[in-house]
């Protein structure tokens, strides 16, 4: 079975400009699985890039068919956020995957596949001062700020990424991200 790399880390950690490095260019051997959300299109996503934008009709059809692999929800203060992965024929070629997911979402995933060898979890530690500058930033160049759930998610990270519940999954890849291109290099070197 090919290997499936699961990149985590709390908000604004920078996983996604990672993954972009991982995915493009010369990075550009691993594969990607496209997540599913319900949650709103934000300014500048495109459907089927960054997520497939889905509604709850859709989960739960696809749920009851046996298709989503892992689900996540989260009561947002705009509502109940799905994000969830799909079994739609990606996973099914042979090539190393990377995708980007939560804690939950690897032990999930790494459940489905029934082997922590070929689930290969990858978490970003970043500052968490770091993080919430670039998570304001972000959030103030949004057409709608939303700052209520930039620190709902921020306080929700410390718990949901605990070294107790990091530790528990079998997280031993930590790589820090205090400078990307460093971080992208030691993400390679660990892929190999």
């Amino acid at each position: 079975m090919n290997r499936i790399f699961v990149l985590m880390g709390k908000s604004a950690s920078g996983k996604d400009s990672i993954f972009k490095e991982l995915t493009s260019g010369e990075g550009g051997k691993l594969r990607t699985v496209i997540p599913y959300t319900t949650r709103p299109l934000r300014e500048g996503e495109r459907d089927g890039i960054e997520y497939r934008f889905s509604n709850e009709e859709a989960f739960l059809e696809l749920k009851d068919k046996g298709r989503v692999i892992e689900d996540r929800s989260y009561e947002t203060v705009q509502g109940i956020w799905r994000y969830f992965t799909v079994d739609d024929g990606s996973f099914e070629d042979g090539s190393d995957i990377i995708l980007i997911g939560t804690l939950e979402s690897f032990v999930s995933i790494r459940d489905y596949f029934k082997g922590t060898k070929a689930v290969v979890p990858i978490y970003i530690e970043c500052d968490d001062g770091d993080r919430l500058i670039r998570a304001v930033n972000r959030e103030k160049n949004s057409p709608a700020p939303d700052y209520r759930e930039l620190c709902r998610r921020f306080l929700a990270d410390d718990i949901d990424f605990s070294d107790e519940k990091l530790r528990a999954a079998g997280v031993d890849h930590r790589i820090k991200n205090d400078d990307l291109k460093q971080c992208v290099r030691d993400i390679k070197e660990l892929i190999g």
